[in-house]
């Protein structure tokens, strides 16, 4: 039997990534798997107008009931203390308020929507995706925990189960998409006893936004935040002055994705190149253990 040298087994490794980019490059159609990304023009949104909400936290409560969370008695949120301090949405609270006392405002925190997601360009395995509702959504199924999603939004929205040792998931707001699909508002706007939050056809919140400041110039600032902000949004806030004193990120018109998508999602697009990757991995890691024991 032949003495396989190293020579001998890296040609066999080079030609096993060869032979499985072959393969690729005859039959990609049947192995390419990429997210959902749909920007209709009749798509959902939400225009959160923050001088009007009052922080009772009926949203939070109604949120956990709708995905199936712990809630407690709503009574437990009439409990003002707890928005004093400055929270972000948790695997267990989708949504979350906070107040700023300073300028006597309450705002509600959420996922975006984003119309050009930072999430769906930089999962590289697409388990979220762009609804036709205006809805982005994940795929826990799909989900390998690599958590590029939450490096990658602008708003520092998904969250991750770090107390799970064993399947742990990236969780957000998901839009209520299957009541919309139903033809029911989401739960968190459906409780509102105040109407901070319109439901509507985005292009429509647009306009009645404007209506708003044009009308009352001296109760809102002239921004609607979430109307270009990262391309545009879903949810898209009113307010009585400056954003940036409301904790909301400075941001530019440019989607957030970039360059990564196509970075991404041309590594993960196929199955086949793993193999290859998997062959030379194996023979530089024989070489380095033949020579340790030559040594």
């Amino acid at each position: 039997m032949k003495k396989l040298n190293r020579r001998d087994f890296l040609s066999s490794s080079l030609k096993v990534a060869g032979t499985a980019g072959a393969i690729n490059l005859i039959s990609p159609q049947k192995s390419k798997a990429g997210p959902e990304n749909i920007l209709s023009d009749d798509r959902f949104g939400v225009l959160v107008d923050t001088t009007v909400c009052i922080g009772c936290r009926r949203c939070e409560w109604a949120c956990k009931q709708a995905h199936g969370i712990k809630s407690g008695d709503i009574s437990e949120y009439d409990k003002k203390d707890i928005l004093t301090t400055r929270r972000r949405p948790q695997p267990d609270s989708y949504t979350v308020v906070n107040q700023y006392q300073k300028i006597d405002t309450n705002v509600k925190f959420q996922c975006m929507h984003c119309d050009h997601p930072a999430c769906v360009s930089a999962c590289i395995v697409g388990a979220f995706s762009k609804r036709k509702s205006g809805a982005v959504i994940w795929d826990e199924t799909k989900c390998i925990g690599c958590r590029y999603c939450m490096v990658a939004c602008p708003f520092q929205i998904p969250t991750f189960e770090f107390d799970k040792a064993i399947e742990p998931n990236i969780s957000k707001c998901d839009f209520c998409f299957t009541r919309i699909e139903n033809g029911q508002v989401p739960a968190c706007v459906e409780i509102c006893p105040v109407e901070t939050m319109t439901f509507g056809l985005r292009k429509d919140l647009v306009e009645v936004a404007r209506m708003k400041i044009k009308t009352y110039p001296d109760r809102y600032i002239n921004h609607i935040f979430g109307e270009n902000e990262v391309g545009g949004t879903g949810w898209m806030y009113l307010a009585s002055s400056s954003f940036d004193k409301l904790d909301f990120p400075k941001l530019g018109k440019n989607p957030a994705p970039g360059v990564s998508e196509s970075i991404q999602h041309g590594i993960f697009a196929y199955f086949i190149p793993p193999i290859a990757l998997y062959a030379l991995l194996g023979g530089i890691m024989w070489l380095n253990k033949k020579s340790k024991d030559e040594e």
